[in-house]
């Protein structure tokens, strides 16, 4: 870890004056609440909820070789990608593992694209888009310190967003972003989420942010409005079994294992980590799974998962539901069909708690929310 102080995004001031508790994030300082994570999450749930997420990198790619630079760079197939359209993809490093889980943008200008990278993970995926340029004719901006990005998610978030902007949202797909007009600046808006809920995430110059920010909370007051921080952040992803890096998935583990095998296109051509990729895929070593504890006590990240005694995986994420009110956990165990009805135990602080695969996602949004 560098020993360079935190970075702030442009609405650090906000949050430290509106009883945001502070921690460092991936690099930043970030909100990871305000009141309460319960509250803050069911307000996502019931509601709509803003989030900073302005710490998320942020890189913009142009230049006739844009597109098979990013091809090459990343899992999933970037050809297919129609202007404004939006893919979730996995870079890899040469034995297989995840560098990062990443989102890639087709924009509307010729051979324009751009990519959002996980905060923590933002100078190893720029060292590795510039390792794998060769002599291709494109470039690569990084725009994370002059632009904001603030995410609006819930079954009001259309809503809120309509109130801020002058989008037209409710022809904008799921994973496809369009262009706006907010207060007379130019924003961009994509509708993909990492909450399980409907949602929204804009982007704009950063000096900017803040007006837009405290404007949503004014208008959107008789919607229940209100600022979350990264810690519902989490628990809204965890019930919706999205993975998170350094949890689910990491350096060392192959996207079959982490169950996004699906983001991986063997069959597009060459692309870095394929070889190990396609090894990985044959013979998964472990696979990612749900797990529901019998007791109230969370499982946390690096519990052992454990089959009459014997350990058969860890724990990756883990908490108390607060939409569903149980204790779940996502776990990387021995890929092996036998365990699909054993009685695992899970070492919580020492206690051997009984568990049980469940499917996964843990929570599905109400049809027509």
């Amino acid at each position: 870890m560098s020993d360079a102080a935190p970075l702030k995004t442009s609405l650090y001031d906000w949050h430290a004056a509106n009883s945001g508790r502070i921690v460092e994030f991936g690099g930043w300082s970030m909100p990871v609440l305000y009141t309460n994570i319960v509250d803050e999450h069911l307000a996502v749930r019931k509601s709509v909820g803003l989030f900073d997420i302005g710490h998320m990198g942020r890189l913009d790619f142009a230049g006739p070789d844009a597109g098979p630079w990013l091809d090459f760079a990343t899992t999933n197939d970037v050809a297919r990608l129609s202007p404004g359209q939006i893919q979730y993809s996995l870079m890899l490093n040469e034995g297989g593992g995840v560098i990062d889980d990443i989102l890639v943008y087709r924009q509307f200008d010729h051979d324009a694209y751009s990519v959002v990278c996980n905060a923590s993970n933002r100078g190893n995926v720029v060292a590795q888009f510039q390792r794998l340029k060769g002599d291709r004719n494109a470039r690569m901006i990084d725009r994370t310190l002059e632009t904001a990005m603030i995410a609006l998610q819930g079954p009001r978030a259309m809503d809120l967003v309509s109130r801020v902007t002058d989008a037209e949202l409710a022809s904008l797909p799921y994973y496809h972003h369009t262009t706006a007009t907010s207060m007379g600046e130019t924003v961009s808006i994509s509708r993909t989420g990492y909450t399980g809920e409907d949602g929204f995430e804009l982007i704009l110059p950063a000096e900017k942010a803040q007006t837009l920010w405290e404007t949503a909370l004014a208008v959107g007051a008789d919607l229940s409005a209100r600022a979350c921080g990264l810690g519902a952040r989490d628990t809204l992803r965890f019930e919706a079994a999205m993975p998170l890096y350094g949890h689910e998935m990491d350096h060392t583990v192959n996207p079959y294992e982490a169950g996004l095998g699906w983001a991986v296109k063997l069959a597009k051509g060459e692309f870095a980590g394929r070889s190990a990729a396609k090894s990985g895929k044959a013979s998964p070593a472990r696979k990612r799974v749900g797990l529901a504890l019998d007791s109230k006590r969370i499982a946390r990240q690096g519990s052992v998962v454990s089959l009459g005694g014997r350990p058969v995986g860890v724990v990756t994420s883990g908490t108390s539901s607060p939409t569903l009110g149980k204790s779940l956990a996502m776990a990387l165990i021995e890929n092996s069909g036998s365990l699909g009805e054993a009685p695992l135990t899970v070492d919580v602080r020492g206690h051997a708690e009984p568990a049980r695969i469940v499917a996964m996602p843990f929570y599905r949004r109400p049809v027509g929310t």
